[in-house]
This record gives C-alpha cells, structure tokens and sequence, in this order.
C-alpha cells in the first residue's frame, strides 16, 4: 500500500490532538479528551504514553485509518534541552529526556514518545518541530541582573517559527532573509526578536513580559519578594499567581477576551482600563524587542488566539505601526505547523536535525 499520510500528534494536558495530512491538506482530525479521573492515575506524565497510544490506535480503528500508508509521524516537541530551532528526529537520547522531564513535566514531552512508538512500528521515520526549549540567544541575551538566575529561551516557538516560514514563503523569500518581530498572543505571550531565522531574544512567557489573561509576566519583583516571604501565601499560591490566576483574571475574574469586551461595550470603565493595559504592555515589550533588531524589521507579526481581537490588534498597532509593517495573523494551527515542519524534510528543503549533535548533552 502506497504511504503518503503524514500523521500529526499534539498531546495536552487534557486531552491529545491527531491529524492525518496528505501533502498539505488534512484528511482527518480529532481531539481526544482525557477524563480527568483517568489522567490523574499517573504520577509522571511519561507514565501516561500506553494510555494515551491506545486511545490513538482507537482512533485508527474506528476511522479505519491504515498504518501501512503512513508516510511518516510527528509529534509535538516538549521541554527537552536547549536546542536550535527545526524539524528533529526522534532519537533513543531525546526519548530519555522526555521520560525524565529534563526541563519540567508537561503533556507535549509526550509528543516525541508517541511519534516514535508508532513510527518504529511501522518503520518509518518521527520527528518533533521547533519545540518550546528552542534556544537560539546570543549570549547577552542569557543575563538576567542576577548571577544564577539566567534568563531562559522558551517560547511558543512552534508558532512562532511557522508564522515566519508562512510570512517568507508569501514574499518569495526564504525565513533566513528576513528579520521579524513576531507577538505570540495566547494563554501566555511571547514577543520574539528574529534575525535571519533565529530567535535572538525571547521573553520567557511563564514569567516575564506582559500580563496575559492568565500570566502576571513581569512583576515589580522587591513587592513579589515580600510577598513570598509575609507568610499568607504557599510556594504552591505564589506560583499560581505568577501562572495561572494572574493577568486579566486576577483583575476581571475571566481569561475570556470575548466577555471583556463586552463589558467595555456595556461601559465597564475598570475593565476597559485592565484591557488597555494589556495592549499597552504587548506594544511596549514590542517596541523593547524592535531594538534587539537595531529597528532593521521587515514585518511584525501579530499572531495567536488574541489577534483575533480587532479592539486589542488596533490599539497595539497605534503605538507600533512606526516600526514597521504589520501582519495580523489571528490563531495558531499547532497541526498544520507540525505537518509542514515534517514535510519540509520528506520533500529535503531542509535536513532534519539530530538532537545529540544540537544539544549540550553533559550539560
């Protein structure tokens, strides 16, 4: 039988993504919701890859999907080690650093496990695509103000990358001729400095930059100290504050763009002030980002679930549209990314890269 699917996996924390691609199309989708009972059974995330795999082989039941025409599978690229950006081959080394959480337990280290157990069935190649410990920096851009706390490159740099490969593919260009600021705008938010390619600087979206709907990002860190040690909140609540309960719903109560905005068209005058400000530190971070670049910017690139936004995409753009040109594009397609990051080595644009020869293994 003739393989010519690419099969897209993105597992989340509560439920697992699976796409099946032919060229650039997709066939079939399906989200796999886990219960939550189920899920936590598992005191490791690597502990939930048989439970998980079954479920997708479910799938291919049901959708009498036939691996013998996979022509390759790829997997959402977890917290492994610091790694430039691009399509990787799943080896035996990064599937042992997924297992442990080399950098941290997140459902997406079980990306590359899942990719491989199935390519390895049917002999046929996985990868994983611009993983979130994607680290491109120039050194200046590791130091953070206070030796032993570096600043670290991690980043939704999935969607990053794959923005910029479709902004350089629309102007006949390659991603290596361009210099961009692309803003991720999620959960969390991340604005990336890219020169030729590269992520030269990132902020670290768990805990700096701007305020996001559930993010506190960068905090006047004297005031966060006392907090830490006043004796009202646990390491547990303060981490929380800093990623989970902060931003727009430590102020409003909802993380929801959608509903805010409704209350500023109801004349919520609190509300619009929070909202504003959000928009007014995503267009100051992007200003700070613009110098990383020496103000040599070909496009920025407003992406991510909030660019959908036509109220917070105007008030960035008022205070950034000086710098350069703006492309808005609303969303993220984590599937499609990671099919066209594997096709870009079935159909050798690029080589795939191997992780021991791209990471610092002792380090």
């Amino acid at each position: 039988m003739e393989r010519k699917y690419v099969l897209a996996i993105n597992p989340g924390s509560t439920s697992t993504k699976v796409s099946l691609f032919e060229g650039e199309d997709e066939v079939k989708t399906f989200r796999i919701d886990h219960n939550k009972d189920d899920i936590e059974k598992f005191d490791k995330i690597a502990e939930q890859y048989d439970y998980r795999l079954r479920l997708i082989k479910g799938w291919f039941h049901k959708e009498d999907i036939k691996t013998d025409t996979l022509l390759a599978v790829v997997g959402r690229g977890g917290l492994l080690r610091s790694m430039p950006g691009g399509t990787y081959l799943v080896t035996s080394r990064m599937i042992d650093d997924l297992k442990v959480g080399i950098q941290g337990e997140h459902a997406s280290n079980l990306g590359g496990m899942l990719a491989k157990g199935i390519g390895d069935e049917e002999g046929i190649a996985a990868y994983i695509v611009d993983p979130v410990a994607v680290d491109e920096f120039h050194e200046v851009s590791r130091i953070s103000g206070l030796k032993g706390v570096p600043r670290k490159s991690l980043s939704h740099a999935l969607n990053i990358k794959a923005v910029s490969h479709r902004r350089a593919k629309e102007l006949g260009k390659e991603i290596g001729d361009l210099n961009l600021l692309v803003c991720h705008m999620g959960g969390g938010i991340s604005i990336a400095a890219i020169e030729k390619g590269k992520i030269l600087d990132v902020n670290n979206a768990k805990d700096m930059g701007p305020f996001s709907p559930e993010r506190s990002g960068g905090l006047p860190v004297g005031d966060v100290a006392e907090m830490c040690f006043s004796g009202k909140y646990t390491l547990k609540e303060m981490k929380l504050k800093i990623q989970g309960v902060g931003g727009l719903y430590s102020y409003l109560g909802t993380v929801d763009g959608r509903e805010i905005e409704k209350r500023i068209e109801d004349g919520d005058k609190y509300a619009k002030t929070v909202y504003d400000a959000m928009a007014y530190q995503i267009g100051k971070e992007i200003g700070a980002y613009s110098t990383v670049l020496f103000g040599k910017v070909d496009n920025i690139i407003l992406t991510g679930g909030l660019a959908n936004s036509k109220y917070l995409v105007e008030r960035i753009s008022d205070m950034i549209n000086f710098i350069g040109d703006i492309i808005v594009y609303p969303g993220e397609d984590e599937m499609d990314a990671l099919n066209k990051g594997a096709l870009r080595i079935i159909n050798g644009v690029e080589e795939a890269k191997i992780y021991e020869k791209e990471v610092n293994i002792n380090g």
